[in-house]
């Protein structure tokens, strides 16, 4: 089965082409410069030369207060793309797009489910959700939401942490917006469950879904954790972690409150075991900080 990764430069992406790859599988990544997911030729030529069995859409325009200036770019990848995407895609060829919470608005007081209404709050999560209904128009697909991605590759929130952390005694973050933190060696497990009742010949109910690992934090607090988990692993100069609003740290695009996604359908469907947050990042910072001191070395 030749399964193709689109987006390999990010998290998920380069995730999934490590674990497949390490599982044999005959998998190819393609990302920037070589493949631009807006140009329609590339994508009839990557296609036409590999023409995979499955294909995983990792990618996407993710810069959310950027994508507030810069909408022409934010629609050309997160919905032109896929569209690109579905119309070579063949019929019978199944395409897992990974989407996210920002389609939601964040004002509902318990975690979203795949059928609550969209309602995205800026031109990033406008942008997702017009490309999940290109998406959808594909027979074979599989939507997967996801929100507060982390992994070992590429820039995320638990990295920016620790840079922070080495050199500032004082810090303050956001603590009224919650979430479920996701890691992407988790997410990208997750999706080869699916992939591998697809190979298995097993019925798929092909849809939307949601996944992030067990359970919910503010930002502050999984900020906190990171420095807990953290300290006796690599030495660290921040002492007070301050609690401040959404207010107090304005951005260009808004968040939503509550990104809590209900991920009980995927869990049901495809016997996947999502790991609790806390137990995932202790993971991820093993990783990441042994792998820092043997580059050094």
């Amino acid at each position: 089965m030749k399964i193709l990764i689109i987006g390999k430069n990010g998290q998920l992406g380069w995730e999934l082409v490590r674990q497949f790859a390490q599982r044999g599988e005959t998998v190819k990544g393609v990302d920037l410069p070589e493949f631009n997911i807006t140009d329609s030729d590339h994508i009839r030529a990557l296609f036409d030369s590999f023409d995979p069995d499955l294909t995983v859409n990792a990618g996407a325009y993710t810069a959310v207060d950027n994508a507030e200036s810069d909408a022409a770019t934010a629609f050309a990848v997160n919905q032109q793309g896929p569209a690109g995407l579905v119309k070579m895609c063949a019929s019978k060829a199944p395409l897992i797009h990974v989407s996210t919470d920002y389609v939601f608005d964040g004002t509902l007081h318990r975690p979203y489910k795949e059928t609550d209404p969209i309602a995205p709050l800026g031109v990033y999560g406008h942008s997702k959700a017009l490309g999940e209904k290109e998406i959808a128009a594909h027979p074979c697909h599989i939507i997967i939401r996801t929100a507060w991605l982390c992994g070992v590759h590429g820039r995320n929130f638990v990295k920016t942490m620790l840079r922070l952390g080495a050199g500032k005694k004082n810090l303050s973050v956001v603590n009224d917006q919650v979430g479920s933190p996701t890691f992407a060696a988790d997410l990208a497990g997750a999706i080869i469950s699916i992939v591998d009742r697809y190979q298995n010949e097993s019925p798929l109910e092909w849809g939307t879904y949601h996944y992030c690992n067990l359970g919910q934090t503010s930002w502050y607090r999984f900020a906190k954790k990171i420095f807990d988990l953290a300290r006796p692993m690599t030495p660290l100069a921040i002492r007070t972690v301050k609690p401040i609003p959404t207010s107090a740290y304005p951005t260009p695009a808004r968040r939503p409150a509550n990104s809590v996604l209900d991920c009980r359908k995927i869990e049901q469907a495809f016997g996947v075991v999502r790991p609790p947050w806390e137990e995932s990042l202790e993971k991820m910072l093993r990783e990441i900080i042994v792998s820092k001191k043997d580059t050094a070395q």
